[in-house]
């Protein structure tokens, strides 16, 4: 989960735009004055696709094992020294093997799909029955193996992805403590924005973020309860797609709140997204959620990537997410002068609720939720299990608070031990609160009574300072809606801050994954914002 949101590019035109209406470039006074960056050798898969990687094994150029060696190395080198972008909190000792067991494979049947033999890291909030651990960052669980597979690595298996390892993260999904550093966890310290390293990666998917945007893998899977895909891949200048609740198992996957918890992919591009997403979605008879999805999931997303997506589209402009940072603002003029040249009709302002009375209700919901989830997943994990409840969590932190509670405490831990169970009034009350508010009277209402395909708003501002201090001191965004209502969005890179990236969300109704992506890769295709990362210490006067 992450903390909720609520900064000037030129114009998106000049002689290019004849041809390319919405392509991007920052004005020259916001270039950023900077310090030195890292030394970071050139990779030799650098910014390359799912695409790009399945031509190179096509070709006999590369393997999955070759891949996952260049993957590993990459990670040896400016994850673990050079930059120390710290994103990766454990390596699978099986990688390479299984790599070379899917090359077996492909050479005597061909490949099982977009995905075999394709490196890909997972949150360290999904489990794994491997030699890897599960863990949330947490000391708690520092020997937790999990009895079988969630049900979305099941299918990354099936797929024939190679599960490098598991990737950093807001401890408990930035849900244990006020005061909370994104990217900080007990067992896997402080992950670094590679933008900037003095710069917060957000999270709580900080790890897969960081490790995506540092081609440290193809692609990577983050979870959001609310902003925790989304703000991380703005952060860190990718693409990230939040589905609706129920498209993706949690099966398997450590909770915070069961309406509104989802994993989702994050890459560097819509097409890569597409394809991940093809992947993970899919009825899980262990998530109730997902029988909802029947009928309303595709096996694959790609068919929905349509350059010319934004011609005669209906999108409303949520002012109501702008105004944090004129920068950004500056940012998203530009973006709606070069959606409207693609052909995009803007319905400029439309109103998405926010109000204090959500936001309670949403805080209720989460506490209440993440006791009842939390004990039932501890539960999972077998008698032998040193953790059984949240209870036990709590007094966990309070006998190791040198090593956990050093930098903020776990004021939500002790809030979600004092609820009640899910029969409560209070909860029932809260629950409906947040449907009404953001579902009927909220996205729902705004797309049908202005007919809209999408609602776009900036995702965030660029990336604070760390600052174990004070913990996280964000701008503003536009996360809260769709992640209450339990409804997809899509960020995409829009532009950048003095160096820093900032995206663009697209959101809608339930189940629009396909509008959706087919906005945001039109969006993509004529902006071509992303930037690779330069690995700066830090921005600014030095």
């Amino acid at each position: 989960m992450n903390r909720r949101f609520f900064l000037r590019l030129a114009a998106w035109g000049g002689a290019a735009a004849a041809t390319n209406p919405v392509r991007a470039a920052v004005p020259s006074e916001l270039a950023a004055p900077a310090s030195p960056a890292r030394r970071v050798k050139p990779f030799d898969l650098d910014e390359l696709s799912i695409p790009d990687l399945q031509d190179r094994m096509s070709s006999g150029k590369a393997s999955a094992l070759s891949l996952t060696r260049k993957y590993l190395g990459r990670i040896a080198e400016i994850d673990r020294r050079g930059p120390s972008l710290n994103a990766v909190i454990e390596l699978n000792p099986e990688a390479e093997a299984i790599a070379a067991t899917l090359d077996r494979e492909r050479r005597a049947a061909g490949p099982r799909g977009p995905m075999h033999g394709i490196p890909i890291l997972l949150k360290d909030n999904i489990d794994t029955h491997d030699r890897l651990r599960t863990t949330a960052g947490s000391l708690a669980l520092a020997d937790s193996m999990p009895l079988r597979d969630a049900f979305i690595v099941e299918r990354l298996r099936a797929a024939g992805a190679v599960i490098l390892g598991k990737t950093n993260l807001s401890e408990w999904a930035n849900f244990r403590g006020a005061l909370s550093t994104s990217g900080w966890s007990g067992r896997g310290g402080l992950t670094r924005n590679p933008y900037a390293l003095d710069r917060n990666p957000s999270g709580s998917s900080s790890g897969s973020g960081v490790a995506v945007a540092a081609n440290l893998c193809a692609v990577a899977v983050g979870t959001e309860t609310d902003g925790s895909i989304l703000s991380p891949s703005s952060f860190n200048g990718i693409v990230g797609l939040k589905p609706t609740v129920g498209l993706v198992s949690r099966s398997g996957i450590i909770p915070i709140a069961q309406s509104q918890d989802t994993a989702g992919p994050m890459a560097r591009s819509v097409a890569d997204a597409a394809i991940l997403l093809g992947v993970l979605s899919g009825a899980d008879p262990r998530d109730p959620a997902t029988a909802a999805s029947t009928g309303r999931s595709h096996a694959d997303y790609t068919p929905f990537l349509d350059p010319y997506a934004l011609a005669g589209a209906r999108l409303g402009v949520a002012r109501a997410f702008f105004g944090f940072h004129r920068q950004v603002d500056s940012l998203m003029e530009a973006a709606l002068a070069g959606l409207a040249k693609m052909g995009a009709e803007l319905v400029d302002p439309v109103e998405v609720p926010r109000s204090p009375k959500l936001d309670a209700a949403e805080g209720e919901v989460l506490h209440y939720e993440f006791k009842a989830g939390i004990n039932t997943y501890l539960a999972s994990l077998g008698p032998g299990a040193p953790m059984r409840h949240l209870a036990d969590l709590i007094s966990f932190n309070h006998r190791n608070a040198d090593q956990e509670l050093h930098w903020f405490g776990q004021e939500e831990f002790l809030k979600a031990e004092a609820k009640g169970p899910l029969t409560d009034s209070a909860y029932l009350e809260a629950v409906a609160t947040c449907r009404q508010l953001a579902r009927v009277e909220g996205i729902d209402a705004t797309m049908d009574r202005h007919k809209l395909d999408a609602i776009i708003a900036p995702t965030t501002g660029p990336a604070h300072l760390t600052d174990l201090a004070i913990g996280d001191h964000d701008l503003g965004g536009s996360t809260s809606p769709a992640a209450v209502a339990g409804y997809p969005s899509i960020t995409v890179p829009m532009g950048q801050v003095l160096g820093l990236p900032v995206g663009i969300s697209f959101f809608g109704r339930a189940w629009s994954e396909p509008r959706l992506i087919a906005l945001a890769y039109a969006f993509e295709r004529a902006a071509a914002a992303r930037r690779p990362p330069r690995f700066l210490a830090s921005i600014g006067p030095t």
